[in-house]
């Protein structure tokens, strides 16, 4: 579909942000799993919850513009899960699995996170501060789950090392 103004943009952009934050409650719930760690599990668990949450902030942010999604194709999201599964299956040290799974949650949020930055500015600029307040909100989530997820990277290289030191 060609994009013929700034605003199309913006419905596009936040289009796929919606149906990116649809997929990653699911890919974050994967993700737990697969560390087969309890505290990266419950941490993950907790994202996966928010992201419900951020998917009702971005329908409101559709409705106060008067726009619906646009149906858009989540390959990238396809891409980044067909190959987690393959490179975690290939990881044999718990740790190093650990590991993994919190940089594919980090790098998931990151991204996500560059796409929110973008449209609390294109919010801002049409005017709709309304939308800027909700997709704000949706960014803090994302920039506290960055910083948690550095925390529980920290906490493994120190259960590691502790393990290291004592044994």
């Amino acid at each position: 579909m060609p994009v013929k103004n700034p605003k199309e943009l913006f419905v596009t952009i936040l289009s796929h942000v919606r149906h990116g934050t649809e997929r990653s409650a699911a890919i974050y719930k994967e993700l737990g799993e697969l560390a087969q760690n309890s505290e990266i599990q419950e941490a993950l668990g907790a994202r996966a919850f928010v992201s419900q949450q951020d998917l009702a902030k971005l329908d409101e942010a559709f409705k106060i513009i008067g726009e619906k999604p646009l149906n858009v194709t989540g390959r990238l999201h396809d891409v980044f899960v067909e190959d987690f599964r393959r490179e975690v299956a290939e990881i044999q040290s718990p740790e190093a699995r650990r590991l993994f799974v919190l940089a594919r949650a980090n790098q998931l949020s990151h991204m996500r996170t560059a796409e929110y930055v973008t449209l609390v500015a294109a919010a801002d600029l049409s005017g709709h501060y309304g939308v800027g307040v909700l997709l704000e909100s949706c960014l803090a989530d994302h920039l506290a789950f960055v910083e948690r997820t550095k925390r529980l990277i920290r906490h493994v290289i120190e259960a590691k090392l502790t393990a290291r030191a004592t044994g």
